[in-house]
């Protein structure tokens, strides 16, 4: 989750050159008297979170409505933040409001350190709730995070390439997706550095478009617990889809490595991939290879099956959480109520990434990679919310293993399947 929360913070490196709507202001989240008992409300982001101008105005505005209360406003890093926060929130004086990835929330709630916030949604715009990160913010019944922001990948393409192979359209579906594969090979084929699509045999995020597409999921609550679908028919028809894909795609990426090994946007901008499935944030990186793959640069969403929606995507991001050992949680509340309010969920947007607690993202329409990114995350979800589902991500992901074994052909799809849905029960199944 770490390195794909710092993808994602790479949208925020966006800078959109209009500005969308205007939020509609604070509105009467700053009215509370509440104070914090100690003076002061600690307030841990991650870097590459919100931008500099959002949370000095934020701040200003908190500690105007709340007198001789200051924000301690600290900065933390990617890097050790599991152990830090392990420990902090332990403790009996953790800071008041924290954010954490969108899959290790449910890991923290488990543990009784986050404070129930389910009798405060409506206070934090709930009504208004990016409903993929909502998910992630809830356990066994319970609400513990407010969703903060989020980004989801797209299909980054080149248009002179598309342009140049008669493309018209961006495709809609699968078949058109592949239909332009076709295309852009018959176009550029004779190059042998080309690359339709830059396609790594294990971007596991991107199967579980597929998988969600054919109405199939990675694992299902089972009470307290979860049970593996890995081996269902729907996750075998969005495994073979993505095996389709690698075929026809000539992609040289490797087999046994996803999106960040080596770094799909260097190779992006080096100019022999006319497609790749990242964030937008991602073309910034390409652009340090070619400053003009910028403006060569559009993007569409995944395609689904059909044509009258695009695929799931999975939604990257944080969610805001207050301690259940917090000094401070009214003073709390109401940091996390104004944050929610649409004034700074515009920022956000402006800064590029999908808002937590706002349906408004027409701030994000000032650039034709973060409106297609937007869009798609309405259909937006996030993995089960297993307390142990760290655990997947941070040691032997068997979803990776799975991808693997069966894009080399070491294990048919029965056997691959098989063996990781077993692997992942393991791990998140009692």
């Amino acid at each position: 989750m770490k390195r794909w929360l710092k993808m994602a913070a790479g949208a925020a490196a966006i800078t959109l050159a209009t500005a969308g709507c205007a939020g509609s202001g604070s509105g009467d989240s700053t009215n509370s008297s509440a104070a914090a008992s100690n003076g002061s409300l600690t307030v841990w982001l991650m870097t590459g979170t919100a931008p500099e101008a959002l949370t000095n105005s934020l701040h200003k505005e908190f500690e105007d409505a709340h007198p001789g209360v200051k924000v301690k406003y600290e900065i933390q890093q990617w890097n050790g933040i599991q152990q830090k926060l392990t420990t902090a929130l332990a403790s009996d004086n953790p800071p008041d409001v924290i954010e954490l990835g969108n899959t290790q929330t449910p890991a923290f709630a488990n543990q009784g350190v986050l404070a129930d916030l389910t009798s405060s949604v409506n206070d934090f715009n709930g009504a208004q709730w990016l409903q993929g990160l909502k998910a992630s913010g809830e356990f066994d019944g319970k609400t513990y995070g407010v969703p903060f922001y989020a980004a989801n990948r797209e299909v980054i393409y080149r248009k002179d390439m598309f342009e140049q192979a008669g493309i018209t359209a961006t495709p809609k579906t699968r078949t058109e997706w592949l239909d332009a594969i076709t295309k852009l090979k018959a176009k550029f084929g004779s190059d042998p550095e080309f690359q339709a699509l830059y396609h790594p045999g294990q971007n596991w995020y991107e199967l579980l478009s597929y998988i969600w597409d054919e109405g199939g999921d990675i694992a299902q609550a089972n009470g307290k617990s979860f049970k593996s679908t890995l081996d269902s028919a729907q996750a075998k028809a969005g495994l073979e889809f993505y095996k389709q894909l690698t075929d026809a795609s000539g992609t040289k990426a490797p087999k046994d490595a996803d999106e960040a090994t080596p770094q799909q946007a260097g190779i992006y901008g080096a100019g022999k991939v006319a497609m790749m499935i990242g964030v937008p944030g991602e073309v910034d990186t390409a652009a340090k290879t070619d400053p003009k793959i910028k403006e060569k640069s559009g993007a569409f969403a995944i395609p689904g099956k059909t044509a009258d929606k695009s695929a799931p995507v999975f939604l990257g991001g944080s969610n805001l959480v207050i301690p259940a050992n917090s000094k401070n949680a009214a003073a709390a509340k109401d940091y996390v109520k104004l944050f929610s309010t649409p004034k700074y969920q515009t920022e956000l947007a402006k800064a590029g990434y999908v808002p937590g607690t706002s349906t408004d993202v027409s701030a994000l329409d000032a650039n034709p990679l973060t409106k297609v990114m937007a869009e798609a995350s309405k259909n937006g979800r996030a993995v089960p919310t297993s307390p142990k589902w760290g655990d997947v991500e941070s040691g032997q992901n068997p979803i990776k293993d799975m991808l693997t074994a069966y894009l080399t052909g070491t294990k048919t799809l029965d056997q691959a399947t098989a063996d990781a849905n077993a692997a992942l029960d393991k791990l998140i199944g009692g």
